[in-house]
């Protein structure tokens, strides 16, 4: 039976994970010229709401590789837990570029409902934006993927937003072909762009939700948290020392966990010393960019003090 709970991560470099950004930024050009002369040849409304998505995708991807830049610098003496939550800054800020070009798309899909204007060189277009489609589906697909391995918003977001494009362009491409079988229904077209606007606020509506949840500090998720307590347990080995307290939280691709172990009255400073190091080691073999804080607090002791000693009476004799 397949378990839930993840197993250990290798670490990955910031340099790495830009790779994809720089990915996400060809694929971003390549798509922006591709719909823009897919709208400047057929004169489509839907078109040209579909090629300002893309150029949001551009900004986006470049907001993307500033944050992954700035989430991979150490920790410094202005900031003692790193950088991590740049990524959801540039989250946030993609969320808000949606938001943006939704209204642009909007507006200009209302101007064209009340004044429609005929299509031109429809199939031409259509082309143009299926091969702007799959460059969108085969990268945005890489990015999830990356994003969810490597635990980073920002490739994932990235990712997720370029699979809405791809979605965006398939209504963009029924709404024209509908258009191009029907030629005289001339309100298709704005139609099709409202749509589009609609549903790019719902997904810049659940980004800025993501991201807000990121920077209010959340636990980890439930199964990383199982993941944790099992390494702790796999190190005590001991009925006497016991998990008082563990909290978790992350920022970025960074995981940050703190927690109580109650150790036996007894035990020397050392011992437990050597347990709370045992435990970080534990837990940053399971998620590498983890930093683990233990505190230890004494328990009942197996040896209790043995009672005071009796008085010596006072001899009195002369």
């Amino acid at each position: 039976m397949q378990s839930n709970v993840p197993t250990a991560e290798a670490e990955v470099s910031t340099k790495f994970l830009m790779r994809f950004i720089v990915l996400s930024i060809i694929a971003a050009v390549l798509t922006v010229s591709i719909k823009f002369a897919a709208a400047w040849i057929t004169g489509s409304v839907g078109f040209l709401s579909d090629a300002m998505e893309s150029i949001v995708n551009l900004l986006a991807a470049m907001v993307a590789l500033w944050a992954l830049i700035v989430s991979g610098k150490p920790a410094d003496h202005n900031h003692d837990f790193g950088h991590g939550k740049a990524e959801y800054m540039s989250s946030l800020v993609e969320g808000a570029l949606i938001f943006v070009a939704a209204a642009g798309i909007i507006v200009t899909a209302i101007q064209r409902l009340a004044n429609p204007q005929p299509l031109e060189e429809v199939g031409i277009g259509l082309v143009l934006s299926v091969v702007a489609t799959l460059i969108n589906l085969v990268v945005g697909a890489i990015l999830v993927r990356a994003g969810r391995k490597h635990r980073s918003i920002t490739l994932e977001a990235d990712g997720h937003h370029l699979l809405t494009d791809v979605w965006t362009t398939v209504g963009v491409i029924v709404g024209i072909g509908l258009l191009f079988v029907f030629p005289d229904q001339l309100w298709i077209d704005p139609v099709v762009a409202l749509v589009v606007g609609v549903n790019i606020l719902w997904t810049g509506g659940k980004l800025l939700r993501r991201s807000s949840v990121g920077l209010l500090d959340a636990a980890l998720p439930a199964e990383e948290v199982t993941a944790i307590r099992a390494a702790i347990d796999g190190v005590i080995g001991d009925d006497r020392v016991t998990v008082t307290d563990l909290r978790t939280r992350e920022s970025g691709r960074q995981r940050f966990v703190q927690t109580t172990v109650v150790v036996p009255g007894h035990w020397t400073v050392a011992r437990s010393h050597d347990l709370a190091d045992d435990i970080e080691a534990a837990v940053g073999a399971t998620f590498p960019e983890c930093q683990t804080v233990v505190h230890i607090e004494p328990g009942r002791s197996d040896h209790p003090e043995p009672p005071p000693a009796a008085p010596v009476p006072e001899d009195h004799s002369i």
